[in-house]
């Protein structure tokens, strides 16, 4: 946890300021998500003929619900300035989100994230309850929350109780690595809590592998047609050997330095990379 400084996010982005995207209605549709204790909402519910519906969302927040307003580094000309600066001094992609939760109450419950993410407190206090990493280094397509779920896992937890329990105040920032599972929530609060989530897309190994592999498709021989009766035939097994084969043989004779710096350009620029 980090004590900050009053500066210049904390000027432009204000509890007012995001009560004014939200009663506007300029907030995009699909940017919204409304969640409460876990489950979310249908989208239809804070819509009127595709469009976000301000009336909606209050009368929804009113109710209990927390209101996640997504992408806001798209939307808001500084915060795509932080954005775009976070990229440029750590190589790593980056979103932003907003979460309004009321008093008493909790959106997301028990998960964790595939990304580190650096929460931002800016309005109330919202207690975070923190668990060791159940898997090293989770990925979207590997050990995700959702995709090795146990319904033990929450009790197990509570019955443990948190390695770790955090009341984030305006001012203050957490730094959450990737995998750490965590509890979100307004419970006891006497007032609503505004938190910004950076979420920060880090490199790993396998966005170089990614990308060295990528690369083979200036060549020829990997852009050949592989014909029906070998891909379903023995065929296969002798194409994986050729294929691996060529994929060592190009990796070998790969100019390293020239690749390291059209890396280092997608590093810096690339909007949309996924740990």
């Amino acid at each position: 946890m980090y004590e900050r400084e009053a500066g210049e996010l904390e000027r432009v982005i204000t509890p007012e300021s995001i009560d004014h995207y939200l009663e506007t209605g300029c907030v995009p549709a699909d940017e919204i998500a409304v969640v409460i204790n876990g489950a979310a909402l249908h989208p239809g519910r804070h819509q009127t003929a595709g469009r976000t519906d301000p009336a909606k969302l209050r009368s929804l927040y009113e109710d209990g619900h927390t209101i996640r307003l997504g992408n806001l580094q798209r939307v808001i000309p500084f915060l795509a300035d932080v954005s775009r600066g976070i990229q440029q001094e750590t190589g790593y992609s980056n979103y932003l989100h907003a979460f309004v939760t009321p008093p008493g109450r909790q959106g997301l419950l028990h998960h964790w994230d595939q990304q580190m993410a650096v929460i931002v407190q800016l309005a109330g206090i919202k207690r975070w309850q923190l668990w060791h990493p159940v898997f090293p280094s989770p990925m979207r397509a590997y050990q995700e929350s959702f995709r090795v779920w146990d319904p033990d896992f929450i009790p197990r937890w509570e019955a443990a109780g948190p390695d770790l329990e955090v009341d984030l105040r305006p001012g203050q920032s957490l730094l959450l690595p990737r995998g750490w599972v965590h509890n979100p929530h307004t419970l006891g609060a006497q007032t609503r809590s505004i938190h910004l989530t950076f979420a920060i897309r880090e490199r790993t190994p396998l966005w170089v592998a990614e990308r060295l592999v990528d690369c083979v498709i200036e060549k020829d021989a990997f852009r050949r047609v592989i014909l029906p009766g070998d891909v379903i035939g023995h065929q296969l097994r002798q194409h994986v050997r050729d294929v691996r084969q060529a994929l060592v043989e190009h990796l070998a004779s790969l100019d390293v330095d020239a690749f390291a710096r059209s890396l280092a350009q997608a590093a810096v620029s690339e909007k949309e990379y996924t740990t």
